[in-house]
């Protein structure tokens, strides 16, 4: 067995990986989300996403799903509005509720914002073959499993 130092650097670089792969995802996705008509912030397309895949969802759902700011989140909410990319319902069964649902244009917008995420993700992974990529999938969810296992 390695000694402990060895281990814990072995960790380190693992999650360098994971971040410096995260962020050039992230930013090559920003970029193509300011150079598309659409002109939304990468937290707005992530918004708009999870609406789009969470019809009548509400701002406290959101909340509880991203872990984010309740003001931020409100002031990201209000500009999807404003833009015509979200719709607000009263909840008939509990008035205090407001239902959140992707307009038509929104719609339109979170596919064209999907369809570019998979094209970078494909381009991200086009040099592994089906089972590097299995085994890549199998590794990573064996890591968010240890991670979901640790006490909060």
């Amino acid at each position: 067995m390695p000694p402990a130092d060895h281990a814990d650097s072995d960790a380190s670089a693992v999650f360098e990986a994971i971040h410096t792969l995260m962020h050039m995802y992230r930013a090559r996705q920003f970029r193509a989300l300011r150079g598309d008509a659409h002109e939304l912030t990468h937290l707005e397309g992530k918004v708009l996403g999870y609406f789009a895949r969470h019809p009548g969802a509400t701002q406290s759902d959101l909340i509880a799903h991203s872990g984010r700011d309740k003001a931020q989140l409100a002031r990201l909410v209000r500009g999807l509005r404003d833009k015509g990319l979200l719709d607000a319902a009263v909840d008939e069964e509990d008035r205090r509720s407001t239902r959140l649902h992707v307009t038509e244009q929104g719609k339109a917008v979170a596919r064209s914002l999907h369809r570019a995420g998979e094209k970078l993700a494909e381009a991200a992974i086009a040099d592994l073959d089906a089972a590097e990529r299995r085994q890549l999938l199998a590794l990573l969810d064996k890591v968010r499993s240890k991670l979901d296992s640790q006490p909060e």
